[in-house]
């Protein structure tokens, strides 16, 4: 999971991966650049990314960690999908920024993350 976040995070710099990205700014709504033409990014936006799969790595040095991050990190996915949706699109509050494809991957990480958290926790358990 954390390798993924950091390759988003990198992918969100690269041209032509990341479509309009001379129009991207360092953080806020005004951002038109889009990871795979889809998903609104800033440079804000791809350090955040980076930063959460460096954390997501050093916390998976131990089922415990990796647990945390998996449960923490998902709850930290949905508190973004409901700031999402309350946030309007263009208001100055957006600064990470996220549009409607972010918000809806925001729930389905953060389900999907807080899930494989339970579900490790079950497994070693047994």
């Amino acid at each position: 999971m954390s390798i993924v976040f950091l390759l988003v995070g990198v992918l969100g710099f690269v041209p032509g991966i990341t479509t309009g990205y001379g129009d991207m700014t360092f953080a806020g709504h005004h951002s038109d650049a889009h990871l795979l033409g889809i998903f609104q990014v800033s440079v804000l936006h791809n350090i955040v990314h980076l930063l959460f799969g460096l954390v997501g790595i050093a916390l998976a040095r131990t089922a415990p960690g990796a647990r945390m991050f998996l449960i923490g990190g998902g709850a930290i996915y949905l508190v973004l999908w409901l700031y999402g949706l309350v946030v309007g699109q263009d208001s100055s509050a957006n600064f990470v920024p996220l549009n409607t494809a972010d918000d809806w991957l925001h729930l389905v990480l953060g389900l999907g993350m807080i899930a494989l958290g339970f579900l490790t926790d079950r497994r070693h358990a047994r």
